[in-house]
């Protein structure tokens, strides 16, 4: 249990140096999500709740295509091979999903500044929609971490990627836009808890199909 602790803090340690190093990656992501803030803004000013809502879900996704899915696009087969002479495919997996979930939380908070600066503010509990951006943030990172495990296995790697991942992404987009319209109304509205306890549910269910299945694509 220690030794693996060591490997996933080293393996996680190794993307962020890699990350810092290549700051073009993250300042191209975040110039991404302001100029398509900005073209919203400049085409629709400041849209109303249900619009503002469904186009943050929306630049939420491809934030995470194009911040997260990369992971393991950028690993070329004789770096796999010398990880899998120091770590196993369990440890492997994880650092992946808890390095990309953890870039995905600071995107996604980093998003919501810049959205809500340059698009307003509709919302009636802020927390409460900075908490479920959270929650949302690192469960569209889990799925697009698992899917970049399998898609770099193919030989057209970001077409399996966008022919696996909308049709699953697509259900937990509508769920997590359900979740926070709760940050628009005045009123309490019912069912939040059992609709966050699918999504932490589906979440922990990617993690799961992650650390059975990735085993046999490591062995590859």
């Amino acid at each position: 249990m220690r030794g693996s602790i060591q490997h996933i803090t080293a393996l996680i340690k190794k993307d962020f140096l890699l990350e810092w190093r290549q700051q073009y990656t993250l300042f191209g992501v975040l110039l991404y999500v302001a100029s398509t803030i900005f073209v919203a803004y400049l085409s629709m000013g400041q849209p109303e709740a249900t619009t503002w809502n469904a186009l943050f879900w929306i630049i939420q996704l491809f934030v995470c295509v194009n911040a997260v899915a990369k992971s393991f696009l950028q690993e070329g087969r004789g770096r796999m091979l010398y990880f899998y002479s120091i770590a196993g495919a369990r440890d492997f997996i994880l650092s992946k999903l808890l390095f990309n979930a953890l870039l995905m939380l600071v995107m996604s908070i980093l998003a919501l500044a810049i959205y809500a600066l340059l698009l307003g503010s509709p919302l009636e509990h802020f927390f409460t929609f900075l908490g479920i951006t959270i929650l949302g943030g690192v469960s569209i990172s889990l799925v697009f971490t698992f899917l970049a495990a399998i898609a770099a296995k193919a030989q057209q790697q970001s077409a399996m990627m966008a022919i696996m991942g909308f049709p699953i992404i697509v259900p937990q987009l509508l769920l997590l836009m359900k979740i926070s319209s709760v940050a628009f109304a005045d009123v309490v509205q019912g069912g939040f808890w059992q609709m966050a306890g699918t999504l932490v549910g589906l979440d922990l269910l990617v993690i799961a199909l992650a650390i059975i299945l990735f085993p046999f694509l490591w062995k590859d």
